[in-house]
C-alpha cells in the first residue's frame, strides 16, 4: 500500500467515525429523553399565603366584627390601602408532581362589621390534605391528630405516677444543668 492510499484509508475510517458520532449523538438523546425525564432537578415547593378550609367559610356570618373574622381566618395576606373595608385572603401552592393550586377569597366590611363574603369554593381540610400528599399510592388520609395509644408513650413511668414525685435535678432520669456554658466566642 502506498502513502497515499494509506492516508486517504485513515481519512476515510476519520469521516465515517466522525458520521457515525454525529448520528449517535442525536439517537442518544433521542432514546435518553425518556430516562431524563425521569430524572428532573428538585424544584422548590412554593406556598404563599393563607390556607382557608371550607370549614373555615362556613363560620363566617355577615355582622361577625373584624376581630372574630381574624380569629376565624387568621390575619389577612393582602389589605388593600386604597379599600380599607375590603380584604383579601390568597393561598397559592406550587409543588413538583402537582398541579399548581390557587384559592382565593374576599370579605367586605361596613366599618367594624362583615358584610358579605365571595371567591373561589375551597376544599376541606381532608380534600387538601389529600391533594397535596405525595404518598399518592396509599390513597389515605393521614390522621392529623394523635390517637390515645400513641400520647401514652409520653406519660411518666407508673411508679412516679403512683408517687406523684417529680424527676430530681441530678437523678438518673433527667441530667443536672452544666454550671457555666462555655463562651459563644473564643478570645480575640
Amino acid at each position: 500500500m502506498s502513502a497515499t492510499s494509506h492516508r486517504r484509508l485513515w481519512l476515510l475510517l476519520g469521516s465515517a467515525a466522525a458520521v457515525l458520532s454525529l448520528g449517535a449523538c442525536n439517537t442518544v438523546s433521542d432514546s435518553a429523553r425518556g430516562a431524563l425525564s425521569a430524572i428532573t432537578p428538585y424544584k422548590v415547593e412554593v406556598v404563599q399565603g393563607n390556607f382557608v378550609s371550607k370549614e373555615q367559610v362556613a363560620a363566617l356570618k355577615p355582622g361577625m366584627s373584624r376581630q372574630q373574622v381574624r380569629d376565624v381566618l387568621g390575619t389577612s395576606l393582602l389589605t388593600d390601602v386604597f379599600h380599607k373595608n375590603r380584604w383579601d385572603y390568597v393561598f397559592t401552592i406550587q409543588r413538583q408532581g402537582i398541579e399548581a393550586q390557587k384559592r382565593h377569597l374576599t370579605l367586605y366590611f361596613d366599618g367594624e362589621t362583615l358584610t358579605r363574603f365571595e371567591g373561589d369554593e375551597m376544599p376541606s381540610e381532608a380534600e387538601f390534605v389529600a391533594q397535596v400528599d405525595n404518598h399518592r399510592r396509599t390513597g389515605k388520609v393521614p390522621e392529623l391528630q394523635a390517637s390515645e395509644d400513641q400520647l401514652k408513650k409520653y406519660d411518666p413511668p407508673v411508679e412516679q405516677q403512683a408517687a406523684g414525685d417529680k424527676p430530681q435535678v441530678g437523678s438518673a432520669t433527667v441530667p443536672p444543668l452544666p454550671v457555666a456554658y462555655p463562651p459563644l466566642e473564643t478570645g480575640r
